[in-house]
């Protein structure tokens, strides 16, 4: 086994906790190595949209997702919830079984995590909902308050070049955000005039997108693929925002397609080494001060758990039995329907407005926790003829032609994303049955919406449907939801934060209880979920507040 030179701190993971909290340190002066388990993307050359077929193309992942992890047994369908199933009017149910299907954890493997794939949407956290067990005998309360993560937020905001409104009466800000909001599309507005007909507010939503020119960058052209990867690079993932800025103090060094297999633990509750496999086969070991494990709330775990041993016999860090519990995934409704105007819907910036009136965890009558209500044409990918053509417009031959040529640009669709609770039967362990390449067991994911969950998502479908109804859309032609599949894309709360080591995983600074020089910058860390935000910039502000942490004791010699 090769052994490097050792750093200050080894950062597993490079999405936007890994990246971050790469630029923090390196910006401090601190020696930083960045190992990610995928490869590096060009924009330019991988974001193909300007290709004939760049509808069918999706995002280009270059290392397969689907298997990576396994999905326990999910649970059965109540009929009496026939309204919350999936579908639409091309294909009928998308799943005609009576157990929830698996759609996966939906994530990407590469420099830049997946924020390469995000929609760019950049959300501070409501206060309100950070203090879920005191106020309503739910999830955890953050050992951080909002003011806390306020100076970073305001830093990684202007590293991303974030566009947004000028008045947020939700989230105080002591500065302004560095770009002016993106103006709202035309289907937007038309969304925009149902919402408010309901009494409800639509405002420009805060994205990681540009609205001009910021920072060597070009303003967005509206082209609505964010999901697809962006060639232009004007959406912030981290790949050219925290990572490159990283680079370029001379302190970072990157090694892509280098999967980290364990941890090592030496004296004095201290982490000695990673071991990491490269492209060619060829196994590593990675020593530092300092370690940050920055894979995501799924993949973190699975690390820790696996790294069991003579020190750790229930795996590392996890002396509370915390690692894995408290999993909180994506709670999503999507409603989609046509309009009887040529709207030119499969154009704009996605989700470029939001209704933020149910974000509160109290705001939602009769159900704790929040949700928020976005136009989700790009998201359910609406954006081009096959999409039309293949869910939308049914049929065949002259009549489907003329059909299509009279429907592209129609579908509007509102998406809403809510809280999700964390719950005894949601969990992540190690698969007892199924390893990867380097013979390591696979994350197993156990899923489970209780009661809690699904009363708030009959609320999240009722309010989309009535949405639409009022903006003028005459007859749904598709929906799908989080009630029959698990689709996540934003998963939470298996290394939670807190003040009591029985209770959690890391300290409010992100450091294991146990391990001195151990942190941990993902969302792996949220003691809650919140009301539908994004959890993006919130990863970041984490980081690069642990970040600020970790340099200092690097600094007094504490680690």
């Amino acid at each position: 086994m090769n052994a490097g030179p050792a750093y200050d701190v080894v950062i597993v993971g490079s999405g936007a906790g890994g990246g971050a909290a790469a630029y923090g340190l390196a910006r401090r002066g601190a020696s930083v190595l960045l190992l990610e388990a995928g490869p590096a993307y060009d924009p330019v050359r991988d974001y193909r949209l300007a290709s004939p077929g760049w509808e069918q193309m999706h995002f280009p992942a270059k290392v397969a997702t689907v298997g990576r992890q396994t999905v326990a047994p999910l649970q059965a369908l109540d009929a009496s919830r026939k309204h919350l199933r999936s579908w639409n009017q091309v294909r009928g149910p998308y799943n005609a079984g009576a157990i929830r299907a698996n759609w996966g954890y939906q994530h990407v493997i590469g420099l830049g995590g997946s924020t390469l794939h995000f929609t760019g949407e950049a959300h501070r956290l409501n206060p309100a909902a950070m203090n879920m067990r005191t106020r309503f005998g739910v999830a955890a309360d953050w050992p951080i308050d909002y003011p806390e993560l306020e100076p970073f937020y305001l830093e990684a905001e202007r590293v991303i070049g974030v566009a947004g409104p000028g008045d947020d009466r939700l989230r105080p800000r002591s500065a302004p955000y560095p770009l002016p909001p993106h103006p709202l599309s035309y289907s937007s507005q038309k969304l925009g005039a149902g919402a408010r007909k309901l009494g409800l507010t639509w405002t420009p939503n805060a994205h990681a997108a540009l609205s001009r020119p910021y920072d060597g960058r070009p303003g967005c052209n509206y082209c609505g693929n964010c999901n697809r990867g962006c060639p232009r690079l004007d959406k912030g993932s981290a790949d050219i925002t925290f990572i490159p800025k990283a680079r370029a103090s001379g302190k970072c060094t990157i090694r892509t397609e280098s999967r980290a297999t364990s941890i090592a633990t030496g004296t004095r509750d201290r982490v000695a080494h990673v071991e990491y496999v490269d492209s060619e086969g060829r196994r590593h070991r990675a020593a530092g001060r300092a370690f940050v494990l920055a894979c995501g709330a799924v993949e973190t775990p699975r690390l820790l758990l696996a790294t069991a041993g003579k020190h750790a016999p229930q795996g590392l860090a996890n002396e509370s039995g915390e690692v894995g519990r408290n999993f909180m995934e994506t709670l999503f409704w999507v409603s989609s329907g046509l309009h009887p105007e040529p709207l030119g819907s499969h154009r704009g910036l996605p989700a470029d407005a939001i209704c933020w009136d149910f974000n509160a965890p109290d705001a939602i009558p009769g159900v704790i926790g929040g949700c928020r209500f976005t136009p989700g044409m790009a998201e359910a990918d609406l954006v081009g003829p096959i999409a039309y053509a293949t869910r939308v417009v049914p049929g065949w031959g002259k009549a489907h032609k003329r059909d299509m040529r009279a429907t592209l640009g129609r579908a509007l669709t509102v998406t809403a994303v809510g809280e999700s609770l964390p719950g005894a039967r949601s969990f992540i362990d190690l698969d007892p049955k199924s390893k990867d390449a380097d013979g390591i067991p696979r994350a197993r994911i156990h899923s489970y919406l209780d009661e809690r969950e699904l009363s708030r998502l009959e609320f999240m479908a009722g309010k989309a449907r009535e949405i639409l109804k009022a903006a003028g859309v005459t007859r749904l032609v598709e929906e799908y939801s989080a009630y029959d599949a698990f689709a996540a894309t934003h998963v939470f709360g298996t290394c939670r934060m807190g003040d009591d080591p029985r209770t959690s995983v890391v300290n409010r600074d992100c450091r294991s209880h146990r391990w001195k020089n151990l942190f941990i910058a993902d969302a792996s860390v949220f003691p809650s979920s919140v009301g539908g935000e994004g959890p993006s910039l919130t990863i970041e502000a984490i980081a690069l507040r642990s970040a600020d942490r970790i340099a200092a004791a690097l600094a007094r010699r504490d680690l």
